[in-house]
């Protein structure tokens, strides 16, 4: 039976037929589909979400080292925050298979840089594996659990963006069940003291040349012969870049485990083309160890290291071709930068906040990194997960030092608090930093598609969980002025924000309301007044002084011939943020 199914579907299906007991995440795009695919086999395993990547991974190592096939899934910038487990997971091995699935990101769709991550794995010693569609997502998932067996190693499993999330038909296959592997207390191998340490390291190395010789012999790496003039080495999607590209006019070494790379076997291909090109996307990650192992070869000479490749670039780089494609002309392109939604609760907070002057705000990775944008202009700087809270701490230690009078507030969503927040606010307690604190609650992980996280009450699988009140863990943590306000309430944030900014010492605002898209719970609708409504301009009152188009709503507009702001009755959804901003009562309710 073959099934239509993106990469991330397949790995799920692979995980599943590979007999994987456990799996964990914390979601990010483009890696979140994975473990979403997972709960349709909850029968046969357990798949959850963690406060954040580096729980995920300790969490699949725990059951990995209990004996049972494990899988721990996240997007590149989320295996930064996992790397001190998977350096020393690299020394000591596994007991069940191991798969560390990094979803790379080149064009930095939906992050902050375009790392690859291949590179971890050549720093952890650790094998690399990486998939070009969703057939070999499926069938390589499998692969690897039976190497990271076989050699006791984990493996870090190589997505980009495009294999994510492109479709394929999949052949599906049944489970295979998996016995775990009976548990034993393994000290000179798990307790990764220094003297463990010294003893396992030179295993590591030994284990890396076995994988070498592997690599060569292993079907994930092939070579496909053709006209002999022009030979690739290439992988992941870039191998269907290049294929549609050259079809049979070049020959190709198609790389599969590119950690150890199979240099004997490339060496061996090199030696049958007269012009070897490596096709890699970001970094010369392949091309590097060919140099360096004496393979003469073209890449990024040619190839660039920034976004993502396509064929159009490809084609362009190396035969100097142009590809026909439909243009649009300027004049007819239309900018549409992204923008908070209509209805969402961080709008009213972020109007309120725009209005302060002499302030300094850090922000975080969410859906309110789009505070930053214009008309609302609220955040001046977003670096990673949890970093808003510690980056604010920092600078006004530093004001402070150097006699500079600026508040600094920080601003983070509640998953993202939970993720690493959490540790940055208690060095503010335990600094008794004079900042501001808001986390932004909207019940739900907003961004990447609406996940559940250890806030809302209830797990990825559809259980109900402990919901953890945020007021009561930050006064846990030892801040004593919190408040907790509807973001939607203008007066209600700005009370809020002058109260914290008079006050002297660290002070946290909560604000709090579903997100405008989330499908609302039991709990939503009991707490919440979630009531449809709507609002309308009377044109008769409207003076076009264009205040409420400084909210930033994209149910609101301005006609240039009128001088009148318009409502979208087709979108709002009736925060009231735009009436309450209205100088000139001219925004009202919709009666029905």
């Amino acid at each position: 039976m073959k099934k239509f199914m993106t990469g991330n579907e397949a790995v799920a299906r692979g995980a599943f037929e590979a007999g994987v007991t456990y799996a964990s995440a914390y979601p990010g795009t483009p890696s979140t589909e994975i473990l979403e695919n997972m709960i349709q086999y909850k029968e046969d395993l357990t798949a959850e979400w963690a406060p954040n990547e580096k729980v995920a991974m300790e969490t699949a190592i725990g059951a990995s080292v209990a004996g049972a096939r494990t899988l721990a899934a996240m997007k590149h910038v989320g295996v930064n925050v996992a790397a001190d487990p998977l350096f020393t997971w690299g020394y000591t091995g596994v007991t069940g298979g191991f798969i560390l699935v990094s979803a790379d990101d080149p064009g930095c769709h939906s992050s902050q840089n375009e790392q690859d991550n291949r590179y971890y794995a050549k720093f952890s010693k650790i094998v690399c594996i990486e998939p070009s569609d969703s057939q070999e997502c499926k069938d390589f998932v499998k692969d690897a659990y039976e190497i990271s067996e076989k050699f006791d190693v984990p493996i870090l499993f190589r997505m980009t963006t495009r294999t994510c999330h492109s479709k394929g038909l999949v052949e599906l296959g049944e489970r295979t069940e998996v016995e775990m592997v009976p548990y034993e207390k393994k000290p000179l191998k798990y307790v990764a003291a220094p003297a463990t340490a010294r003893i396992l390291h030179p295993i590591v190395e030994d284990k890396l040349k076995k994988l070498e010789a592997f690599s060569n012999e292993t079907r994930l790496n092939r070579i496909e012969m053709n006209d002999t003039k022009i030979g690739i080495v290439t992988s992941g999607v870039a191998y269907e870049y290049a294929k549609e590209v050259f079809g049979d006019t070049a020959s190709y070494f198609k790389v599969g485990m590119s950690f150890p790379m199979p240099m004997a076997k490339i060496e061996e291909f090199a030696s049958k083309v007269d012009k070897l090109y490596v096709i890699e996307e970001l970094e010369p990650f392949m091309e590097e160890q060919m140099k360096a192992a004496g393979i003469e070869c073209i890449g990024k000479d040619l190839i660039p290291n920034i976004g993502e490749l396509n064929p159009d670039i490809v084609s362009k780089a190396l035969l100097n071709e142009e590809r026909p494609t439909v243009s649009i002309a300027d004049d007819k392109k239309v900018n549409r930068p992204p923008t908070l939604c209509t209805g969402c609760p961080h709008r009213g907070f972020f109007y309120a906040l725009s209005k302060k002057r002499n302030v300094m705000v850090t922000g975080d990775i969410g859906c309110y990194t789009l505070g930053a944008s214009a008309p609302l202009n609220s955040i001046d700087s977003v670096i990673c997960m949890g970093g808003s809270i510690s980056m604010a701490h920092g600078a006004q230690q530093a004001f402070k030092r150097n006699n500079v009078e600026q508040k600094v507030v920080s601003v983070i969503g509640d998953s993202t608090f939970f993720h690493t927040g959490v540790n940055s606010l208690m060095t503010v307690a335990y600094n008794n930093s004079n900042t501001v604190h808001c986390i932004l609650d909207n019940r739900i992980t907003g961004m990447t598609g609406h996940q559940e996280n250890p806030g809302t009450g209830f797990k990825l699988q559809g259980e109900e969980a402990k919901q953890i009140d945020i007021p009561k863990l930050v006064e846990a943590i030892g801040i004593e002025h919190c408040v907790t306000v509807d973001p939607l309430n203008l007066k209600e944030v700005d009370d809020a924000l002058e109260a914290a900014f008079a006050y002297d010492g660290p002070s946290v605002i909560i604000t709090r309301w579903p997100c405008a898209l989330k499908k609302f719970s039991e709990q939503d609708i009991a707490e919440f007044d979630l009531s449809p409504r709507q609002y309308k301009v009377d044109e008769d009152k409207c003076r076009g002084c264009k205040v409420c188009i400084k909210t930033g709503c994209p149910s609101l507009s301005f006609n240039g011939e009128t001088k009148k702001a318009k409502i979208d009755p087709n979108t709002c959804i009736g925060c009231s943020v735009c009436a309450q901003s209205c100088p000139f009562d001219a925004i009202g309710k919709v009666v029905k």
